[in-house]
C-alpha cells in the first residue's frame, strides 16, 4: 500500500502528538475548574489555606475557577467520608492535615486517607497557647502550675478529637508530670469556635493555629503564652514551649489530596497546578503573612511522608490516652 507524502506526514504528527500526551498526562487535560473541600468550619486552618489556594491558583491562571466547600464534624471524616464517597462533577482535592489523621483514628472511622491520592504537603504552622487579656494566668509558668494542682480546673478550647491541638494539650500534661488522660479538654468544629469560646471566657486557654488568634492578640483581646514549634514565629515575640520550661515541640502540617475517582490526567494537572503555586511570590508571602512554614513536598515524597505519619499520629495518641 502506498501512503501520500501529506498523509504520511499528517500521521507522523498525529503519532507525535499521542505520545507528547502520553509522556505528560497534565498537557492533556488542564484543570478548567476545580471543587476543593476544606473538612471543617470557615475560618479554621484548613479553610484558610483552601481559600489561600483558591485565591493564588486564580489570580495566576494556573486553573479555571476555584469552588470551596466547608464540610464540618467528626474531627474531618464527615468531609472526608462526604469526598469519597460523591462523585465530583469536577476534578476535586481536599485540604487535608494532622488533625484529619488523628481524626480518622480516634473515630475509628470506615474511610480513610488511604482511600484519597497524595498531591502534595504545602505548609506547617505551630499552635498557639492563649488566655483572655483579663485572665490571671500571665505566664506559661502559671499555667502549668494551675494544671499541676488540678487539671481538671483548666479547660483547653482546641479542635477535634485527635488533632494536632488536643495532642499537643496531652503531650504538655504529660511533660509536666500530669496525668493526661485527666485534661479537661473542650472539642470545637474549628479555629473559629475556639476564638469565640476562649475570649467569651467559656475556656481557660485556646490552643490552636497562631494564625487563628493573631488579630486578637495584637489587639490586645488575647494574651499568647507560646507557641508550640522548635523556633519562635518569625516577627511574633512569643515564647516557644522549650523556652517556657516544657521541653517539648509539636508541629501541625497541611496538604492536598486528590479524589479517588480522579484520572491520571486531573491528578497530574492538580500536582502541575499546585507544584507551580508554591513558586509564587504570592504564596511566599501568604508564608510569611501566615506565620507559615514552607514544607512542600510532591506527590510522591508526600505519599510517604503520610504512611509514615499516620503511625507516628497513633503512637502519640497512644502516649496522651486517645486510643
Amino acid at each position: 500500500m502506498q501512503i501520500s507524502r501529506r498523509a504520511f506526514a499528517t500521521l507522523i504528527a498525529t503519532a507525535t502528538t499521542a505520545a507528547l500526551l502520553m509522556q505528560n498526562p497534565a498537557q492533556a487535560q488542564e484543570l478548567k475548574s476545580l471543587h476543593l473541600m476544606a473538612p471543617s468550619s470557615p475560618g479554621s486552618g484548613y479553610d484558610q489555606l483552601a481559600r489561600t489556594i483558591q485565591i493564588i491558583l486564580q489570580d495566576n491562571k494556573l486553573t479555571g475557577p476555584v469552588e470551596v466547600q466547608n464540610v464540618a464534624g467528626g474531627g474531618g471524616t464527615v468531609g472526608l467520608s462526604q469526598f469519597i464517597t460523591t462523585r465530583p462533577r469536577h476534578p476535586s482535592g481536599m485540604v487535608i492535615g494532622f488533625a484529619l489523621v488523628g481524626g480518622v483514628l480516634t473515630t475509628k472511622s470506615a474511610v480513610t486517607l488511604d482511600q484519597t491520592v497524595p498531591v502534595a504537603r504545602l505548609m506547617g504552622e505551630a499552635d498557639a497557647i492563649v488566655v483572655p487579656a483579663g485572665s490571671d494566668i500571665k505566664t506559661l509558668a502559671d499555667l502549668i502550675e494551675r494544671l499541676k494542682a488540678d487539671p481538671t480546673k483548666v479547660s483547653w478550647a482546641g479542635g477535634s478529637i485527635g488533632g494536632v491541638d488536643h495532642v499537643a494539650a496531652g503531650l504538655i500534661a504529660k511533660t509536666v508530670g500530669v496525668d493526661p488522660k485527666k485534661i479537661n479538654y473542650v472539642v470545637h468544629a474549628g479555629g473559629g469556635e475556639v476564638l469565640a469560646s476562649t475570649l467569651g471566657g467559656h475556656a481557660t486557654v485556646g490552643i490552636s493555629g497562631y494564625e487563628e488568634f493573631r488579630a486578637q492578640v495584637d489587639a490586645g483581646q488575647l494574651r499568647a503564652l507560646a507557641v508550640t514549634g522548635e523556633e519562635r514565629i518569625p516577627g511574633v515575640a512569643v515564647p516557644t514551649l522549650k523556652e517556657g520550661g516544657v521541653d517539648l515541640a509539636v508541629m501541625n502540617w497541611r496538604g492536598i489530596m486528590a479524589h479517588p475517582k480522579a484520572t491520571e490526567a486531573e491528578r497530574a494537572a492538580l500536582e502541575k497546578a499546585i507544584g507551580d503555586l508554591v513558586k509564587t511570590p504570592q504564596w511566599k508571602d501568604a508564608l510569611a503573612k501566615r506565620g507559615w512554614i514552607d514544607t512542600y513536598l510532591p506527590a510522591k515524597e508526600f505519599g510517604s511522608f503520610l504512611a509514615d505519619e499516620q503511625k507516628r499520629v497513633e503512637t502519640a495518641l497512644k502516649e496522651v490516652g486517645l486510643l
